[in-house]
């Protein structure tokens, strides 16, 4: 079994208790029970959903077991549809009817939606509960399941009630990836893609010059994205755990027009990664449009979106946006609106990027429209 830990360490008067490894490599779910049993679990319940509980999650149940750890499993269907009110009611009552405490370990196994879906469940219930993120999907090892950001959906909108909670560690094993279907690994690289844009050239070179071989899903290509996405996720979220300085803010590029559009399209029409793609390939478009990148900045990155099997329109997965102005709506609700004004995750150059505010809504309704 190979791994690299990478280890995340937060600032402040309690940081000690909270920062934690992740851990990358093959093989490495097989590890989960000594390390929860380190960190003195005795109990442990285990929420994962219906595509990886006979896998992923057995295994995950196995090496609680095998360290002397009670366990249970609970499994929630699979979709974004589960990131909600009601699935997180149904895991309270779950966790109620186990006489869970404070000392129950909650661990989980899946994509981002049970990562987010579980985290809230853990941050909220009698208060909070230590939680492990065992991702399974390329976009919650490389994104979701580190920084601590927990949350569900509404029908305004996602991610709109949710609530920072930092877990015990994070395994993100790369043999889960080969288990994943087509159209879910390569929505996944939108978020390894979105760190070379936003912090790293390098990174972003790497990617033009191996597309091929992270498609192809070879195991040192894939360790290597891993890694490196997760390092560069811990650095922020170590600077900014609570988006008070504006720097994990631009975690969020493309995401102001991803989030429209899904949520414009209903909860699991498209994947996350496409979505974010198509808005990388926007914020793309309208920081051209400000004069703050140039064409040949659109059309690298267009090229290297492309080179991986992503979108780059709404056209080129069959789906037909709603108007402008209906995206726009949705927008004004997003989390980093302030005062009412619009504000975006935009480009300068490759591996750099800020958060500007007050851009005029008739620009973007003319990205929009193109």
């Amino acid at each position: 079994m190979s791994r690299r830990t990478i280890r995340l360490r937060l600032d402040g008067a309690a940081a000690a208790d909270r920062s934690y490894a992740i851990v990358i490599g093959r093989g490495v779910i097989d590890a989960l029970g000594s390390s929860c049993g380190g960190a003195a679990a005795r109990r442990a319940v285990v929420v994962a959903d219906a595509a990886v509980a006979p896998t992923h999650a057995a295994r995950a149940v196995a090496s609680l077991t095998g360290a002397g750890i009670e366990t249970t499993l609970l499994v929630v269907p699979a979709g974004e549809a589960s990131k909600s009110a009601t699935h997180a009611t149904r895991l309270w009552s779950d966790f109620a009817r186990l006489a869970v405490d404070r000392h129950t370990h909650v661990v989980a196994v899946g994509g981002g939606v049970v990562g987010d879906l579980t985290g809230f469940v853990a941050a909220t219930f009698a208060r909070g509960l230590p939680l492990w993120q065992v991702p399974t999907t390329l976009v919650a090892q490389v994104d979701s399941a580190i920084g601590g950001k927990t949350g569900i959906n509404l029908e305004a909108g996602k991610n709109l009630v949710g609530a920072f909670w930092q877990p015990r560690g994070v395994f993100a094993d790369i043999d889960t990836l080969a288990t994943l279907p087509d159209r879910e690994f390569t929505s996944g690289l939108a978020e390894v893609l979105k760190y070379g844009v936003i912090l790293d050239a390098e990174f972003f070179a790497w990617l033009e010059e191996h597309a091929a071989a992270v498609r192809r899903r070879e195991p040192a290509a894939l360790e290597h994205i891993v890694e490196r996405s997760a390092a560069l996720k811990a650095h922020v979220v170590e600077r900014d755990e609570h988006e008070t300085t504006g720097l994990r803010a631009i975690l969020n590029y493309g995401h102001t027009f991803a989030h429209a559009f899904e949520t414009a399209a209903g909860y699991g029409t498209l994947l996350h990664g496409e979505a974010v793609a198509i808005g990388m390939a926007a914020a793309a478009r309208l920081a051209a449009a400000l004069g703050r990148v140039e064409p040949d900045f659109v059309a690298r990155q267009d090229s290297l979106l492309r080179a991986l099997g992503l979108p780059v329109t709404a056209a080129h997965l069959s789906w037909t946006p709603p108007a402008a102005d209906d995206l726009l709506a949705i927008m004004g609700r997003d989390k980093k609106t302030l005062n009412g004004q619009l504000r975006f995750v935009l480009p300068t150059r490759i591996g750099h990027v800020e958060l500007v505010d007050g851009i005029d809504a008739a620009l973007v309704r003319r990205v929009l429209e193109s």
